[in-house]
């Protein structure tokens, strides 16, 4: 079956690009808005002040006679700043009406001119605003100053917009960062609970009302579970104390009442067997804060399977580096590895040969250490092996059978588990069961 990779985005992330794209949209409608509420008061404008020139050179080219029209036109180039001139019908010229603003522009000139005045670019190669009129039959060409109500420019509009966009996105980083503070110290507070840090608290003074519900049910439910933790913990040390008193009178009658030594070997056995199981619900149940600290792995690897040298059980062999130290508890890595060495004492042995054989070997692995312990068993069948960490667990018939609580591997979990680490079990290409221990190096 095939599986699909999901893109995913943090909660942050997610504000940001949906602010984003909201500010961001609106900064391109109000873009679009003002360009269009801009350019008609400014094409009017224009053209007013240019129409008006026009016929303002109109009225004074009217009052006067053929003989004094010239030297008027003389008069107006040399002492204003515009130009009007004969038109030629020969004349070249290109129409001004290139763009909405100009084509507004041109509209309103002919309005206020008449129908048939002109507006050109340029007339015989020389730019400029020229308006073309006609006076008593006769045309003329007007050359006026490019007009000063002109739209801006698109690259000035392109700087705005970027600055825009720019204080859009800065302003989307800091509400995105407000947005998510409440909840990345909720998340923060969560994490430290699943760690075991019952004390953590979150603030329930704060102004946003359901922030502060949702603060104040967190720390009710923190109270309950450290109150919850606290009664386990005074319960178990309760039932520890109160079954191992009479198992212990038990025993001592069992030795010096029974008199079949058979017999009596095989119930002190079930009463020792019962004490261990005790102390396997007590490690399982015991609370989740550890100290790490530095601790020498060879050392204690061969401190732990001291109790387990009996050749004719099991066979350790440990290939772990003198030097090679990681950050652990001592105490909590020693039940690791006896809880390790138990389960291949009592499953490793490979078929048809009663002595297990262990082998203990550890690599580094960037900012890691890789401990592994190998048996020579039969293994687990893959399908089962996800399940191996699970309380009460068995993986076949002979577990089932065998003596235990079967919670060795859950203890070895959730000890990784307290001390940074992890548990990965699998099997072992030359066969039996592998437990990789990761742990962090010093």
């Amino acid at each position: 079956m095939s599986r699909h990779t999901h893109f995913g985005l943090s909660l942050f992330w997610r504000t940001f690009l949906l602010l984003a794209v909201l500010l961001a949209s609106g900064v391109f409608a109000w873009v679009q808005i003002l360009r269009a509420l801009e350019l008609e008061p400014r094409a009017e404008l224009a053209a007013q002040q240019t129409a008006a020139l026009v016929n303002l050179s109109r009225a004074a080219l009217s009052q006067t006679d053929g003989i004094n029209r010239q030297a008027l036109l003389k008069n107006v180039e040399a002492r204003a700043s515009i130009r009007i001139r004969q038109r030629e019908a020969s004349d070249r010229w290109e129409p001004y009406e290139v763009d909405r603003f100009t084509r507004r522009m041109g509209q309103e000139l002919r309005a206020a001119l008449g129908s048939d005045s002109v507006v050109a670019v340029s007339v015989n190669n020389q730019a400029g605003l020229w308006v073309g009129f006609s006076i008593d039959g006769e045309r003329y060409w007007l050359q006026a100053a490019a007009p000063h109500g002109e739209p801006l420019r698109n690259s000035t509009w392109l700087a705005w917009i970027g600055i825009a966009l720019m204080a859009t996105l800065l302003g989307a980083v800091v509400i995105a960062r407000l947005i998510n503070k409440p909840l990345r110290q909720l998340s923060f507070a969560a994490s430290r609970i699943r760690d075991g840090d019952l004390d953590s608290r979150l603030d329930e003074n704060t102004l946003t009302s359901e922030i502060r519900e949702v603060n104040m049910g967190f720390n009710r439910m923190a109270r309950e579970l450290a109150r919850v933790e606290e009664d386990r913990a005074v319960m178990l040390a309760g039932i520890s104390h109160d079954l191992r008193t009479p198992l212990a009178r038990l025993r001592l009658e069992t030795e010096m009442s029974v008199v079949d030594e058979e017999a009596k070997a095989n119930m002190v056995l079930d009463i020792a067997q019962l004490d261990a199981i005790i102390d396997k619900f007590m490690d399982y149940a015991r609370p989740g804060q550890t100290k790490l600290v530095q601790v020498h792995l060879a050392q204690l690897i061969d401190r732990e399977a001291q109790s387990f040298r009996d050749p004719s059980q099991m066979r350790i062999s440990s290939r772990v580096p003198a030097d090679l130290a990681a950050y652990a508890d001592d105490v909590e890595l020693g039940r690791v590895f006896a809880n390790l060495f138990e389960n291949a004492r009592r499953y490793g042995c490979s078929q048809g040969v009663d002595v297990a054989t262990v082998l203990v070997t550890a690599s580094k692995a960037g900012p890691w250490i890789i401990i592994s312990v190998r048996d020579d068993g039969a293994g687990v069948a893959p399908e089962k092996l996800s399940q191996l960490t699970t309380p009460f667990f068995r993986g076949d018939v002979a577990r089932t059978a065998a003596s235990g609580a079967g919670l060795g591997l859950a203890i070895v979990d959730k000890s990784m588990q307290r001390m940074g680490g992890t548990l990965e079990l699998a099997n072992a290409p030359e066969g039996g069961l592998v437990a990789n221990l990761r742990l962090k190096r010093v």
